[in-house]
């Protein structure tokens, strides 16, 4: 299922909105990660850069993954294994064998709280779910519609419903469009 208001600009004009080394050095994540809406690997191929372990990436969209594999061959990463995959329905595939997952841009959808306990559910006993969003207390160049947009106490307690997280970090900005949570796997 296709999330409300998500779709994609240009790859440019997308991947010059963010910080991605300021976003990946501010969670700090390694190990076997899990990436929920890839796009067109914006923190996929740096993440796989980092990390020794797998970056499974995940998009339900067919060009954002035939995007990814075509940028992680051209850069010889091979540690990135992208898949097409419908998380809303089909969940992740995986279970508890991931140190991290991403969850970046994606909890505006209709079934935040269900995304959030499949997030959980791969994750490893202390494992990071990486959670970023657009501020909705400015204007931003991109982004659903700000009436959609959660705000970081709506996150933590869904977090809280989901049950097995406990907030680790933030909320934090992530200048100048977004701000980020870390929580724990518990």
């Amino acid at each position: 299922m296709y999330l409300r208001e998500s779709s994609m600009p240009a790859q440019a004009q997308w991947e010059a909105l963010f910080d991605v080394e300021l976003i990946l050095n501010r969670f700090g994540l390694t190990g076997e990660v899990a990436e929920l809406g890839c796009g067109y690997g914006t923190f996929t191929l740096p993440l796989a850069r980092r990390t020794s372990g797998t970056v499974h990436a995940i998009d339900i969209d067919p060009a954002m993954i035939d995007t990814v594999r075509r940028r992680a061959a051209a850069e010889r990463l091979i540690n990135i294994n992208a898949r097409l995959r419908d998380v809303v329905t089909e969940g992740f595939g995986l279970a508890g064998c991931c140190d991290a997952c991403l969850l970046f841009n994606i909890l505006h959808g209709e079934s935040p709280i269900e995304l959030i306990r499949e997030a959980r559910r791969v994750l490893r006993p202390g494992g990071a779910l990486a959670v970023i969003h657009w501020r909705s207390d400015l204007a931003t160049p991109r982004g659903p519609s700000a009436d959609i947009r959660p705000t970081a106490p709506m996150i933590v307690a869904w977090a809280a419903e989901a049950g097995g997280l406990e907030l680790a970090d933030g909320p934090f900005l992530l200048q100048p469009w977004h701000y980020g949570l870390k929580f724990k796997a518990v």
